[in-house]
C-alpha cells in the first residue's frame, strides 16, 4: 500500500526578537492604559508561557517616535489600513519563507529544486496575486510546471490541510516531491481595541515560516514520519470563539477565554475518532506535537487526555520561544520532536493535534521511520 513520508522540516524568524515584557509595555502604551490596567495586562503576558516573539516590524520594542511603520503619534492614528498591512506583508513574506524552504531542502540533500513537483503555500495574514506561490517558484528556482496550491485563511490548523493534501498527491503517484510553505506575519494585524479577545490575541501571536517536505518514500540517514491517518472534528460552539475577519484596519482575531474549555470538550472524541479503526491506543503513544495556542490549552489537553508537561515538552519550548505563529506552529512543534528522534524508535506512533476557526479541531497520527 502507498504511504507518504514528512522527511524534512525548515523554519526561519524575522530579525526583531522581542522579549514578552518589552511586548506588554508597547501594548499597555497603545491603549492608553492606565497603571491599574497597564500590570493587569503585564500579569497576563508573563501567564503566556511566551518568553519571546518574532516580528517583521522593529517598532513591538521601540519608544514613540522611534516607529517604523506605525504613525508616531501618541494613539497611533491615523491606524495602518489593510492596504498598509498587506504592502509589508508583500516585502517580507518572500525572503522569509524562502530562508524556511532552503533550511527545509538542506536537510535533503538528495532533492534537487528542480526536482520538486508541486508547491503548496499556507498563509491566513496576507494574500495578493500573483501571489507568495508564484514568487517562491522564480525565488527558488523551481521549475516552471512545478504544480501549485494555495491554502488561505484557515488559521492555525491549516497546515494539516496541506499535509493531507501532500498526502494525497504522493500516494497518487509517490515520484511526487511536495515541498509546503507556511508563512504568517500575524503581527502585522495588531489590533488596539480593548476588548478581551483582542487583549488576548495581542499576547500571544508572532510571525515565522516554516517548510516541509513531503515524499512518496523514506528518505536515508534521517527519521522520517510516515503520515498515517487523519482526522478532523468541529465544535460549532466555538463558531463565535475563534474567528477570522477581514476589516478596515487590518484582520481581526475572534480569541475568547473559552477556546481552552471548548478544545477540552472535543478533544477526547476527536482522538477517538482518529484511533478507532487503527491499530493504536493512546496509551501506546509516547510522542506528541500539539498546536500550542497558548498556554491554557496544552494544560487543557493534558487534563482531558492524561499527558503530563513532559509529554507536551517540545510545544511549550515552541511556545517559549516564538509564540503562536498560526499555521506555522505545528511544523515548529513536529521538527523539535523530529530532532530528537533515535533509531531505535523506528515505527513509534506520533500524534499530533492543531486548532483553528470553527472550532476546527485537526488530529494526525505518523509514524517513526528510519531507513
Amino acid at each position: 500500500m502507498t504511504t507518504s513520508y514528512l522527511s524534512a522540516i525548515g523554519t526561519a524568524l524575522p530579525v526583531h526578537r522581542l522579549p514578552q515584557p518589552q511586548i506588554a509595555d508597547f501594548m499597555a502604551r497603545a491603549h492608553g492604559m492606565e497603571e491599574g490596567e497597564a500590570r493587569k495586562l503585564r500579569a497576563l503576558y508573563r501567564l503566556s508561557g511566551i518568553g519571546y516573539r518574532h516580528s517583521v516590524l522593529p517598532d513591538y520594542g521601540r519608544q514613540p517616535g522611534a516607529f517604523t511603520f506605525f504613525p508616531n503619534t501618541p494613539d497611533l492614528e491615523p491606524f495602518p489600513t489593510v492596504g498598509a498591512r498587506m504592502r509589508v506583508y508583500r516585502r517580507e513574506a518572500l525572503p522569509l519563507a524562502a530562508e524556511a524552504a532552503l533550511d527545509c531542502l538542506r536537510q535533503a540533500p538528495e532533492v534537487a529544486l528542480n526536482t520538486i513537483t508541486h508547491l503548496i503555500s499556507v498563509s491566513c495574514t496576507g494574500m495578493y496575486a500573483p501571489g507568495l506561490d508564484i514568487e517562491l517558484v522564480q525565488h527558488l528556482g523551481l521549475r516552471p510546471d512545478v504544480q501549485r496550491t494555495c491554502v488561505n485563511f484557515m488559521g492555525c490548523y491549516a497546515a494539516f490541510n496541506a499535509l493531507k493534501l501532500a498526502d494525497a498527491i504522493c500516494r497518487a503517484n509517490p515520484r511526487s516531491r511536495v515541498l509546503i510553505v507556511s508563512t504568517e506575519l500575524c503581527t502585522l494585524h495588531f489590533q488596539k481595541r480593548a476588548e478581551e479577545d483582542h487583549l488576548l490575541a495581542n499576547a500571544l501571536f508572532g510571525d515565522g515560516a516554516a517548510a516541509a517536505l513531503v515524499l512518496g518514500e523514506p528518505a536515508p540517514g534521517r527519521p522520517n514520519l510516515e503520515l498515517a491517518a487523519f482526522h478532523c472534528g468541529l465544535e460549532p460552539d466555538g463558531m463565535a470563539d475563534m474567528a477570522w475577519h477581514v476589516n478596515d484596519f487590518g484582520f481581526e482575531m475572534t480569541l475568547s477565554s473559552y477556546v481552552p474549555r471548548l478544545v477540552r470538550q472535543g478533544i477526547r472524541q476527536l482522538t477517538e475518532g482518529l484511533l478507532r479503526h487503527l491499530p493504536v491506543r493512546l496509551a501506546d503513544v509516547q510522542h506528541f506535537a500539539i498546536h500550542p495556542g497558548g498556554r491554557r490549552i496544552l494544560e487543557a489537553i493534558e487534563q482531558e487526555l492524561g499527558l503530563s508537561p513532559a509529554d507536551n515538552r517540545h510545544a511549550y519550548q515552541v511556545l517559549r520561544e516564538v509564540g503562536n505563529l498560526s499555521s506555522a506552529t505545528v511544523l515548529f512543534v513536529l521538527r523539535e520532536m523530529q530532532r530528537s528522534l533515535q533509531a531505535e524508535e523506528d515505527g513509534a506512533p506520533v500524534l499530533s493535534f492543531a486548532f483553528g476557526p470553527g472550532l476546527t479541531l485537526e488530529a494526525m497520527l505518523l509514524r517513526v521511520k528510519f531507513q
